[in-house]
Parts: structure tokens; C-alpha cells; sequence
């Protein structure tokens, strides 16, 4: 990002959607990695995406986390913006936000009409 700015996290970054380079989507902020909490400058320094991220969500929160295995951990140096999506610098394939999408495609691609 080129310039810093004062964002509520909470409100203006977590379960937003990402979407990469190249304007796909890619998941959503499911939790954030904050550094510095007890000095006097607290910066984010990665994005949880999937998987155990969810751990804290509830009943179902946890039981998708522990289906799901790990979380993709996302740097804050890869956030190109942060408008009504966070948009990132690189493809989701690079990434690694794209872990599932083959797999996905294979079954999705055996049924009828599809």
C-alpha cells in the first residue's frame, strides 16, 4: 500500500472479500495477524485465509477448521488496497489461495451438466 491510513480492522478489513492481480476473487479476511499490541505501534502483518482461521468461529467454525487444515497465511506486504474488497499484488496462485480450486473443479467437472 502506498500510503499509510488509519482503518478500523474490525469493521474495514476482516471478512471482506480478496480478490488478486489479476481481479478474480480468492476467499475472504477470515482473521488477521497483529503485531506490537503491547507497545505503541500495532501493525497487521498477515491475513488468515481459510482452514484453522475459522478455529474461533463457533460450534461450526471449528468443526470446518478442523476439516479444512491449515490456514493460508497471507503477508500485509502483499495488500495492494483496501476499499470495500482487499485487493492484493498478486495472483491467488502465487499465493497459494488456489489450493482447492483443482480439486474442486475435478469433482464439480463429473457432474451432469456441469
Amino acid at each position: 500500500m502506498s500510503k499509510a491510513t488509519e482503518v478500523d480492522i474490525a469493521l474495514g478489513i476482516l471478512d471482506h472479500q480478496l480478490v488478486d492481480s489479476e481481479g478474480h476473487n480468492c476467499g475472504n479476511v477470515d482473521e488477521l495477524e497483529v503485531r506490537g499490541l503491547d507497545g505503541d505501534a500495532p501493525e497487521v502483518v498477515e491475513i488468515l485465509v481459510g482452514g484453522n482461521a475459522w478455529r474461533s468461529r463457533g460450534l461450526l467454525g471449528r468443526l470446518a477448521a478442523s476439516l479444512s487444515g491449515n490456514a493460508v497465511h497471507v503477508p500485509w506486504s502483499e495488500v495492494d488496497s483496501v476499499t470495500s474488497v482487499v485487493t492484493l499484488k498478486r495472483t491467488a496462485e502465487e499465493l497459494g489461495l488456489n489450493r482447492g480450486d483443482k480439486r474442486w473443479a475435478r469433482l464439480i467437472g463429473k457432474l451432469p451438466g456441469s
